[in-house]
């Protein structure tokens, strides 16, 4: 990861200890197997895990842990993006999270990577084999097509179980890159170059749907860094003039949510080019609910850490759910549930009031290069 996590805290002896966060996920409980195992009093066994964000932040999900994970002494409930020196707690153990990135660069020299000569700052501390970014000529094919590929998942509604909607997973298939579409937007930022890793992925999905599945609706994702990006709304705009373009919904990243101004903006941008809009991660672990009011989206998707295992959960979090999805309802916007994976979920869901439904009880990713890749029907 760059730039690289790790949490710190205090022994009894006053000492300070650092767990790097080699690799994610990172979990964290008394289960032996886990990355951070604590035997303190009050920690579940599979208690909540650190993962990564397109963001290029720190995602801290709860397992629905007994005494609870907190950060900034909040308890959150599904997942939360974390900010360098939050501080977490585990039940009674506490932490700070830190990130590891330079803010100094020291003058190496000249070097000549690939077709251009330029001169290379490197963070103090680094190599400066750790400034270059391996295979970036592929990259760089990558972000004109080549080697792009994807998949939908059916979105369907929680009460018939008819598909009306599909979600587009950009990935990767270029034999000198990663397929997860986190690593790449790893290798994207090292480069700054997300907006363009975005819009790729989203354009290649937009193509292969408008071929095969005329008039279809699909939910394409943002990066924050471009979400109030006046070229983005234009391609937005040109994209919708085509007859044979999708009905387009876009997901818009947490962070993005934040700003209430440009959301106010956006959503005006958006309704002018007939696009609907949706909230991604929605959960009670961020800061939204002002947002959610001020600038009501057509969508709502709960978080998966608030969905997954939602039929076995405390009395506590099923009623934060429900009344999130209530407020939700009432401020007119649909709710949706994200990562359902059982019956038993579905149907806590469905008494909850969620209108939609998507994981892969309803249907998993399907591959667009596959043979059972979905199509319009003959």
């Amino acid at each position: 990861m760059d730039p690289s996590w790790y949490l710190e805290t205090l022994a009894s002896d006053g000492s300070r200890v650092v767990h790097e966060i080699k690799k994610l996920p990172f979990r964290v409980g008394r289960d032996p197997s886990g990355e951070l195992v604590e035997s303190t009093m009050g920690l579940s066994r599979r208690h909540a895990e650190f993962s990564a964000d397109i963001s290029g932040r720190l995602r801290l999900i709860d397992f629905d842990s007994t005494n609870g994970s907190y950060v900034n002494r909040q308890r959150i409930n599904g997942s939360v993006l974390l900010s360098d020196n939050d501080v977490i707690h585990f039940a009674n153990a506490e932490y700070r999270i830190r990130m590891r990135s330079a803010e100094t660069t020291t003058f190496v020299g000249r070097s000549t990577p690939h077709d251009e000569e330029r001169t290379v700052l490197v963070p103090a501390g680094r190599g400066l084999s750790q400034n270059f970014v391996p295979h970036e000529r592929e990259f760089r094919a990558l972000l004109r097509g080549q080697g792009l590929s994807g998949a939908l998942q059916p979105i369907v509604d929680m009460r018939t179980r008819a598909v009306v909607a599909y979600e587009w997973l950009g990935r990767g298939r270029h034999p000198d890159l990663p397929e997860s579409p986190i690593r790449l937007f790893q290798m994207a930022a090292r480069l700054d170059r997300e907006s363009e890793l975005s819009q790729a992925f989203r354009d290649y999905g937009i193509r292969t749907v408008s071929s095969r599945m005329k008039g279809a609706t699909l939910f394409v994702n943002t990066h924050p860094k471009e979400t109030f990006d006046q070229a983005f709304l234009a391609e937005l705009a040109r994209l919708c003039d085509d007859p044979s373009a999708p009905k387009l919904v876009v997901e818009v990243h947490e962070t993005a949510v934040m700003d209430v101004a440009r959301m106010k903006e956006l959503a005006a941008r958006l309704k002018d080019i007939g696009v609907r809009f949706a909230y991604d991660d929605f959960g009670a672990g961020q800061a939204r609910l002002n947002e959610l009011g001020e600038v009501p989206a057509h969508f709502v998707k709960f978080d998966m850490g608030l969905i997954r295992g939602i039929d076995m959960a405390s009395e506590r979090k099923q009623k934060v759910v429900g009344d999130l999805v209530r407020l939700v309802t009432d401020l007119g916007s649909i709710p949706l549930a994200e990562g359902v994976e059982t019956e038993a979920e579905a149907e806590v869901c469905r008494l909850m009031g969620f209108k939609l439904v998507q994981g892969y009880l309803t249907g998993k990713p399907v591959s667009v290069d596959g043979p059972a890749a979905p199509s319009t029907p003959d």
